[in-house]
Parts: C-alpha cells; structure tokens; sequence
C-alpha cells in the first residue's frame, strides 16, 4: 500500500509541474511573441481531473478525508469502531459509484466518438481513459479498507479497527509532522558530515 501512495503521490507531483512549467511557457509566448499555445487550458482541464483521482486515494491512505470527529474520542471504543467502520463501508461504496458513472460517460464518448470543442480537437476517449484508471484505482483501494475493516469487525477486533480507521486526531498529526521533520534533519546532518570531515581533514 506504502508503494501505491508514493507512486501516486510522484504522478500527481509530476502531473502539476509540467502543468506550471506549461502555464509558464504559455504566458511568456504571449507577453513577449504574442503567440498561444492554443490548449493549455484544456490540458489543465485534464490535470485536474486526473489529479483529483490521485488525490482521493492519496488522501485514503492517509486518512485525511474529511470527518466530523468533534465526538468521537469521547465515544466507547465500540460504538467508534461501528463508526469507522460505516465509515468505510461508505467510501467503498462512494468509490465504486463513481467508478460506474465514469465508465457509462466513457461508453458514451466511445459510442459518439466524441472530442473536445477546442482547437486541438482532442479524442475524450484518452484524457477520460486514464481518469477512469485514477478513479478505479481509488474504487479498488477504498474497496480493499472496506472489507479490511468488516473483517476486523467480524473478528471483534475493535482496537486493530479503530487503530487502522480512526479519524486522525491533532496529536496524531502533529506527532507525524514531527517525525517527518526529524526524518528530514537527519537526513540534512547525514549530508553535511562529508563536509565537515573534510574540512577538518585540511
């Protein structure tokens, strides 16, 4: 699963910098040649589409889809766990109902042969492939937490299920930021010690 957030995480990271790198070159060429690239904004169009696909499943492993939670730590840990339960029970079931209405506007963009009203004239078919791929993706992990938590709920395993499935909390989040940046610091000393050995070898 790690391996998945951080491909999607890279894709939708690389997706946006040629997007900005684009929007850049596009507003250069009309300040100074008075020239467009004539689709930059359809491209954009695109990146968000297919960003957003990335970013629900992004968000999924981590756990930052937004929950009212001003509650829950004050519930028994077993009502919260029938709670994070339903919760994911019911992103499963968001998950595939988007990836079914995807998949009947691009059985409709295959039936029409449609393309876009741009002077490009783009085939749907292709920007709408690979959102349907985001989306399938998300759809299949969110199904994957949802049977993962009816199994831990069928097991009677409250604590693994409110563990995996808990809304994050601020002292959750604010212990992760504080690894990260411990992480990042050693990672920063690690560099420098070459460095400063060598300095002192002169």
């Amino acid at each position: 699963m790690k391996r998945i957030e951080q491909l999607a995480s890279l894709v939708f990271g690389g997706v946006f910098l040629l997007l900005s790198m684009l929007i850049a070159v596009e507003t250069l060429l009309r300040k100074f040649f008075k020239v467009s690239l004539q689709g930059v904004d359809e491209l954009s169009g695109y990146a968000l589409a297919v960003g957003a696909t990335l970013a629900f499943t992004i968000a999924l492993f981590g756990r930052a889809h937004m929950r009212i939670d001003i509650f829950h730590e004050r519930l028994p840990a077993g009502l919260q766990s029938l709670l994070n339960w339903l919760s994911a029970l019911f992103m499963s079931g968001l998950g595939l109902f988007m990836a079914w209405v995807c998949l009947s506007v691009v059985r409709e963009t295959l039936d029409y042969g449609s393309t876009s009203q741009t002077p490009w004239a783009t085939p749907l078919i292709y920007p709408q492939g690979v959102w349907i791929a985001g989306l399938s993706v998300f759809a299949l992990v969110a199904l994957g937490y949802g049977l993962r938590a009816s199994w831990l709920l069928a097991r009677g395993d409250a604590p693994a299920l409110n563990r995996e499935f808990n809304p994050k909390g601020v002292s959750e989040e604010l212990k992760a930021e504080l690894d990260d940046f411990a992480q990042r610091q050693q990672q920063a000393d690690d560099g420098m010690t070459p460095v400063l050995a060598g300095e002192g070898v002169k």
